[in-house]
């Protein structure tokens, strides 16, 4: 990638007008549209930091500064406004850490800046993270009201043995309980679950989908624990299936739920007819979204060139710089031989893949500077493509990380 730095006087970032002519001067592209805008909102904090974790998270620790990192996450947006100035944003997703630790008030005052400062599509799709053991029935009543209309709910497993193996801070019961609370409170909600956890049969796999499944959630998340780069069960591995038992997991989830009624529209994602979820897809279609709060990214598209950046990961410097109106820590142009990596590393996550045209669009190129790794990819079964679509096989499905590498500049 190739480093940007707009001019800054002392720690303060410089006008708003020379910052937005870094990005809108001549560049590598010639986008004919910019893409879609979302919203990606950081909470950092949790009650435990869980050993599988790689997020941006950090275990709270006394009274959370709520009302100054909600300053901060203001201060964040306000200074970001000019590189988005007339772009309507169509989902938010407040991540973390546990959002749900947010105060009703700190919530409410939150979507309230944002929607001061920023134009919200009418039909906006907004979701917050929840994890169970935060879960208070009049609270998210209140999250609610304030506007959040899709929940995405932790649960990881409903077995009281797998969840302690895993540092959660709820139990099966627990689990339940706030399933029927978000069921209560929200008519769009995701049930986030892992599988091939430490010493888990298939039998108990069958167990948690099966007993998710009876919620009827619009949408279900089932990931494939793995073991992080700088996590506890990095340094510390929990005996985990094999990968044939691992596999068979797998081949199970996607039948129970396909007989359910779901779609596998992704790789981890699973929908009811109408509810998939609009934020994630965006990611996947190389969408634009800005990134706010500790540790957060963004990826934008301007006329000529396509940018990513970060902030500042520890909450107390993020606070201290975004309150200086130096929010961002990392910023990079998208160098013209990484773009093709860098759309297929997400479109190829989709399993009815994308229309050819999507490429281009997103991308700035033509479908051509990739034309060599695609042969290369459906020669080998990973691959199938036509005038009009693009997507992997089920081979390509099962050993997607050997079919995006394929895409990887020389």
């Amino acid at each position: 990638m190739i480093p940007i730095k707009p001019e800054r006087t002392s720690s303060i970032q410089t006008t708003p007008a020379r910052v937005v002519e870094t990005y809108l001067k001549p560049g590598i592209l010639n986008l004919s549209a910019l893409p879609p805008l979302s919203l990606y909102i950081h909470f950092p904090w949790c009650v435990r930091k869980c050993p599988y974790c790689d997020f941006n998270s950090h275990e709270a620790s006394g009274t959370l500064p709520e009302q100054a990192y909600l300053d901060a996450v203001r201060a964040d947006l306000e200074q970001a406004l000019p590189l988005i100035w007339g772009r309507k944003i169509y989902t938010i997703f407040i991540g973390g850490g546990t959002p749900s630790l947010l105060s009703a008030s700190g919530l409410d005052r939150l979507l309230s800046d944002v929607r001061t400062l920023l134009p919200i599509d009418g039909a906006a799709e907004i979701t917050m993270e929840a994890n169970p053991g935060t879960f208070e029935a009049e609270k998210f009543k209140s999250f609610a009201a304030s506007g959040i209309n899709r929940l995405s709910v932790g649960i990881q497993s409903f077995n009281p043995q797998h969840l302690k193996a895993l540092g959660r801070i709820h139990d099966g019961d627990e689990a339940r309980r706030a399933v029927d609370i978000a069921q209560s409170s929200f008519a769009n909600f995701n049930l986030d679950l892992m599988y091939a956890l430490p010493n888990q049969s298939i039998e108990e796999a069958r167990q948690d989908i099966t007993t998710a499944l009876s919620f009827a959630p619009p949408h279900l998340s089932l990931y494939h624990l793995t073991l992080e780069p700088n996590t506890v069960f990095a340094k510390y591995p929990p005996t985990v299936p094999d990968d044939d038992s691992s596999a068979a997991m797998q081949d199970m989830l996607g039948e129970l739920t396909a007989s359910a009624g779901y779609q596998h529209y992704e790789v981890s994602a699973f929908a009811k007819a109408g509810r998939q979820a609009r934020h994630n897809r965006n990611y996947w279609e190389f969408g634009d979204y800005l990134g706010i709060g500790a540790g957060a990214h963004s990826k934008l598209s301007f006329p000529h060139r396509v940018v990513r950046q970060a902030r500042y990961k520890q909450p107390t410097a993020y606070m201290q710089q975004a309150m200086l109106g130096n929010a961002i820590v990392e910023e990079a142009e998208i160098e013209r031989a990484e773009l093709g990596f860098e759309f297929m590393l997400n479109a190829l996550r989709l399993t009815e893949g994308f229309d050819v045209r999507l490429f281009t669009e997103r991308s700035g190129l033509g479908i051509n500077v990739i034309e060599q790794a695609l042969n290369q990819a459906e020669a080998k079964g990973l691959l199938y493509r036509d005038f009009k679509v693009i997507r992997p096989t089920a081979l390509g499905q099962r050993f997607l990380n050997d079919l995006q590498q394929i895409f990887l500049p020389d």
